[in-house]
């Protein structure tokens, strides 16, 4: 949920006014948002460049080599514009077509900063999956519709360009600076809102010039290029000064015109969904102001040069601070003490009269430190005037009060942007760098330098560095495409590896078919024997009725920990389950030692809790969940078929877990107890949820492991004669694919962990939808794409190599709605990676797929047994509960939706209803031995 909070920012007495309004635009979306990581050294190819912002414009072909030197190699060109197609009609306008509307400000663009989001490049690069090529968002055109003739243009030159270099026949990458207010979706479209630095050419407002370039370049037909972004100029120069020094975060043009773009976070910007990362914010800040927020510090001149310009009421920042108006403002403060009689012996001249013959580089002249004050002269002279010397020091001074105002309230604005920032990271001092272009700040003599002082006497906590863009805001555009390029090169890459993980409904469904084919062999008694999901009779024919009573012991061992309880079942108006429990560690070297050691230390565990409750002398009846495949003759007797989840005791595989059990307690001699009833956990669950919910007919455990069971037929269960009545089948479904039925959904990742784990070729379900194995995957698939150069940089670290580093908790956490991607980047260096907010965003779309699809398939088996439910009773619909505990099910953030919705889907007959089991399945042992004492007494009766 994004802020609306707008964000106060107070700098010191003096400056409130000038900045507070500054951010009225963030939270419903500044003028422009672009695109979002800069340059790095990895950067190669050649581009070309348009960049557009005045009369003249320039073609560039910018040669960028990855050879660790990040070698720029620029050619280019310039062209003018003529004033016709500057100001005149753009478009000769068809028979019933209105040109395009304008747009409002205060809307979005497109660029990304050091280590920022590149999933922010693929919200804006707007291109399909499977293809390259641009989706446009405008609606479809008849090619016999007239083009722009200033794109006309603007194509021809290129052209002649392109035959100059003879590269006409090569289809490069290029990007375009059009540095005026434009509405950015993606980084290939904009949308101009309104011309601005004396350009009025009609038609174009309203229009995507993206798009009417393209047309151009189409119309011609001879040659074809790919707009793969545009930029505007302030962007185009953070992006040339990012690629020397990363820790540019800032543009600012201060030339003809002016503005400012910086790196904001994804949070506050409401117009761009996502908040991780960031995106370069093109402000537009000339128009800061227009809403009337600037008044009490605008002048009479300020005023005057607002109306007689080309656009009244707009603009009134840049009016204030910009090369197109600093000379005019001279002028007119001349003008006035001429008036006065306090200039020029109170005598005006045609030239001072008119407008713009004091030019702004006048300005830079007359405060040159030696010379200044014979240019003066000289300028004056030339104006027509006579001036005396001491016309000359009131000349200069009024040129540095308008060049010192304009640094002023420049640094005043910047400094709130840096501000910002600095709020934004939560850093006690910000490092940071503005990357800056235009004539004013590179050919006035004091005008950087007072900017500079503004800022530092505005920001004495931050270390501001400033540097120049020496090659202009083409080569910025060209970065934007080599990075564009790079991006969407690596996203396709690793959406490619991540492909065969994402699965299809279809899929889905023959999931779904092939379990419920591997069930039937299971059931079959001819079958049986080669299945893979082993359908084993438990020996639980019924669910509480509500009538058990009495105390009742429990163990609950399935895996690492397990627990002890005594459950006390109360029946009638005082109906309930009281529990107390005990949790004991296994340590590894007994869960891999031998049987003997193992059930003695389970016993030892016993006596150690019988001994806390007082109850040392006391014979209970004890119901023991045991959470590995076996086969059950009886309820109380269960054959270890193979151990899971690593354990590896010897001697127990092939014998019956109870016998083991009572074997031990008889070697301790210390006390007696009636084991009952030996479950699964599945069922231990299905049993707990039935107690509070009559329709609960199933149980599932989604955690370190996977397994599921549900009440069968009787006729169906053909291992256990009769055909009366239903018992509980626990599936041991982790095995599911072991057969090889799984194999063509099966990946490289899915291979790799199998081939490393204790039971190779064993469990294969399981192993991709368990908790004990999804962190694993995850950590090969970022292993993968380091190698391939595509996350942390291509460096691969040890942690990274390490196995089982990357747990299935980090995967929750990762996930979790609420954790905001610096959070990320901690977890992740926790474990010893290096991370950029790139590669955060990254990992955390990796640990998405992986966590998906191990929700689907989980979702595709449970459809598999729910359909066979309905099925098996004759019934168009089929209302039921399904009992669900494990770790994963309950601490992800989006499994549990993911499997309900799959279910959903995939079995539409059914009305499924998911209940978390809250007290573990040891409390349903106890209720089935509850439910067996219940059936014994009433059987002895």
């Amino acid at each position: 949920m994004k802020s609306n909070k707008k964000s106060d920012l107070i700098l010191v007495p003096g400056w409130g006014p000038v900045t507070s309004g500054l951010w009225h635009g963030v939270d419903r979306g500044p003028s422009q948002l672009m695109a979002c990581p800069c340059p790095d050294p990895t950067e190669d190819g050649d581009f070309l460049a348009l960049d557009l912002g005045g009369t003249n414009f320039r073609v560039l072909r910018v040669k960028v080599s990855d050879n660790g030197l990040q070698k720029v190699e620029m050619e280019n060109q310039i062209y003018a514009i003529p004033e016709e197609l500057m100001r005149g009609s753009g478009v000769q306008v068809g028979p019933g077509r209105a040109p395009g509307a304008g747009a409002g400000l205060g809307v979005p663009i497109v660029t990304p900063g050091p280590g920022d989001a590149a999933g922010s490049w693929g919200l804006l690069l707007g291109r399909d999956a499977d293809t390259a090529s641009p989706r446009s968002r405008q609606p479809a055109e008849s090619h016999s519709l007239p083009f722009f003739q200033l794109f006309d243009h603007i194509a021809e030159c290129l052209a002649n360009f392109l035959d100059k270099l003879q590269i006409k026949d090569k289809k490069l990458p290029l990007g375009f600076t059009f540095s005026f207010p434009c509405h950015q979706t993606k980084l290939d479209e904009s949308i101009l809102v309104t011309w601005t630095k004396g350009f009025k050419c009609s038609s174009v407002e309203g229009r995507d010039v993206v798009s009417l370039l393209r047309k151009s370049i189409k119309k011609r037909g001879d040659f074809d290029i790919d707009i793969v972004a545009v930029v505007n100029d302030t962007v185009g120069t953070m992006m040339t000064c990012g690629y020397d020094d990363h820790n540019c975060e800032v543009g600012l043009i201060v030339g003809t015109g002016t503005n400012a773009c910086y790196m904001e976070e994804m949070r506050h910007i409401d117009l761009v969904e996502g908040d991780e990362g960031r995106m370069c914010i093109n402000m537009e800040w000339g128009a800061f102001g227009d809403d009337g927020v600037l008044n009490d510090i605008r002048t009479e001149f300020d005023r005057e040069i607002d109306m007689g310009s080309l656009n009244p009421g707009k603009q009134l920042f840049e009016k204030m601070i910009s090369g197109m108006y600093m000379g005019e403002l001279v002028r007119l403060i001349l003008v006035k003490m001429a008036k006065e009689g306090l200039l020029f012996g109170g005598r005006l001249t045609p030239d001072l009269l008119t407008t713009g013959h004091f030019e702004t580089r006048f300005v830079s002249a007359i405060e040159k430190e030696k010379e200044g004050l014979q240019k003066a002269h000289e300028i004056l002279s030339k104006l027509g005037l006579e001036p005396s010397h001491e016309d000359c020091l009131a000349t200069l001074r009024i040129c540095q009060i308008v060049s010192t105002r304009s640094a002023s309230l420049c640094g005043a604005t910047l400094a709130a942007v840096l501000r910002r920032i600095k709020d934004n990271k939560g850093v006690e001092r910000l490092r940071s760098t503005v990357g800056v272009d235009g004539s004013v700040y590179k050919k006035h003599p004091h005008f950087a330098r007072r900017l500079h002082k503004t800022v530092r006497k505005l920001l004495p906590d931050c270390e501001i560095r400033f540097i120049r863009s020496e090659d202009g805001s083409g080569k910025g555009a060209a970065m934007v495409t080599a990075v564009a390029y790079r991006l969407d090169a690596q996203h396709k890459a690793r959406q490619k590896i991540l492909e065969p993980l994402k699965l299809s409904h279809e899929q889905l469904l023959e999931v779904k078919e092939r379990m419920r084919i591997e069930m039937e062999k299971g059931l079959g008694k001819e079958t049986h024997a080669e299945a893979t999901v082993k359908m084993l009779p438990t020996y639980v024919c019924s669910t509480p009725d509500g009538t058990e009573k009495g105390d009742f012991l429990a163990l609950d061992l399935g895996g690492t920990n397990f627990r002890v309880l005594l459950v006390r079942v109360r029946n009638g108006m005082r109906r309930g389950v009281e529990m107390h429990n005990k949790i004991y560690s296994i340590p590894v070297e007994i869960m891999q030692g031998t049987g003997e050691e193992l059930f003695d230390h389970i016993v030892h565990c016993i006596s150690d809790f019988l001994e806390y409750m007082g109850m040392k002398g006391v014979s209970l009846p004890l119901g023991f969940t045991f959470s590995f495949p076996c086969q059950q003759n009886n309820l109380d007797e269960g054959i270890l078929l193979k151990w899971t989840k690593g354990f590896k005791a010897t001697g127990c595989e092939g014998e019956d877990v109870v016998g083991l059990l009572k074997e031990a307690i008889h070697r301790r001699e210390e006390f007696d107890l009636d084991v009952v009833a030996v479950v699964n956990d599945t069922v231990g669950t299905m049993m707990t949820c039935g107690y509070e919910d009559p329709y609960c007919e199933v149980g599932l455990i989604v955690g370190t492991g996977s397994n599921a069971c549900y009440m069968e037929e009787m006729r169906n269960v053909e291992l256990v004669e009769g055909d009366e009545g239903r018992m509980c089948v626990n599936m041991e479904w982790g095995a599911f694919g072991d057969s090889g039925c799984l194999d063509d959904i099966r990946t490289e990742f899915d291979l790799a962990v199998d081939e490393l784990s204790l039971n190779p070729g064993k469990q294969r379900y399981e192993k991709m939808i368990s908790g004990m194995y999804l962190g694993e995957i995850v950590r090969n698939i970022l292993m993968d794409f380091t190698k391939k150069g595509l996350l942390f940089r291509g460096r691969i670290s040890e942690r990274l190599k390490t196995r089982g580093i990357f747990e299935t908790k980090f995967l929750s956490q990762i996930e979790s709605d609420c954790l905001a991607l610096l959070q990320v980047r901690s977890i992740l260096q926790h474990l010893g990676l290096e991370s950029t907010c790139d590669d955060s965003i990254i990992v955390k779309e990796v640990c998405t797929v992986v966590a998906r699809r191990a929700a689907q398939l989980c979702g595709a088996g449970m459809a598999a047994v729910v359909d066979k439910i309905r099925e098996n009773r004759g019934l168009d619909f089929l209302k039921i509960t399904v009992g669900v505990d494990g770790t994963l099910y309950k601490l992800h953030p989006h499994f549990s939706n993911v499997l309900q919705e799959t279910v959903k889907q995939l079995s539409p007959k059914c009305e499924v209803t998911f209940l978390q089991s809250e007290d573990g399945s040891g409390k349903g042992a106890a209720l089935i031995t509850a439910v067996a004492c219940r059936i014994r007494e009433a059987g002895q009766r």
